[in-house]
């Protein structure tokens, strides 16, 4: 079956079965997981209310995806960063950054897996830390965009203070879970040296 440009919608019925409209079929997270592997686009209705439901339902088939022993993607300290970010003032910057920064990772996967499959006389790290570098500065740059700027003279009120401390910290959390992540890829690359020629 060619693919359409429109996405396939899958009705999400109370007993929580999942139907494909285009197959006319019912079908299952694991089956909607392929489908996203394979490119192919899907909106999720409630079949009652109508309402989108997309996000939760990719949601729950990452939350799958990481229960798979060997399949975790998601570190620790990332997903305990991300809890912190909701309902803090950088909320409405993270969507876009992560965004720009799967885009980049996404455009880069090529030219990082043919140096992961060759031989060790490259790291094979040093897209990735690259990709990070990059990641981080534009967050920086997102981020001075919503930092308010200290005024010249007067008082300076404390929830502005405050929201400026905040930031701050988030950034230095940043900044050191991307040191600890420098560091480690160091070592990893220290771990696999380059071949003498």
């Amino acid at each position: 079956m060619a693919k359409s440009d429109q996405p396939t919608t899958i009705k999400k019925y109370a007993n929580r079965r999942l139907y494909n409209t285009g197959t006319s079929t019912y079908v299952t997270l694991e089956d909607l997981a392929s489908m996203v592997k394979d490119g192919e686009d899907f909106l999720v209705y409630d079949a009652k209310t109508g309402d989108d439901i997309t996000r939760s339902v990719l949601a729950q088939i990452i939350f799958e995806q990481e229960n798979k022993a060997g399949q975790n993607l998601l570190p620790t300290t990332f997903l305990r960063q991300l809890i912190r970010f909701y309902g803090d003032s950088m909320q409405m910057v993270v969507p876009k950054y992560l965004e720009q920064s799967i885009d980049s990772l996404t455009r880069d996967q090529e030219k990082f897996r043919k140096q992961l499959t060759s031989t060790f006389s490259l790291t094979p790290f040093g897209p990735l830390e690259e990709t990070v570098r990059r990641n981080m500065e534009l967050f920086q740059q997102t981020f001075s965009m919503f930092v308010p700027i200290k005024p010249s003279h007067g008082p300076q009120t404390d929830e502005v203070a405050v929201e400026v401390t905040s930031g701050a910290d988030n950034i230095d959390d940043l900044r050191r879970q991307m040191k600890d992540m420098q560091e480690r890829l160091d070592r990893m690359s220290l771990d696999h040296p380059k071949k003498e020629e």
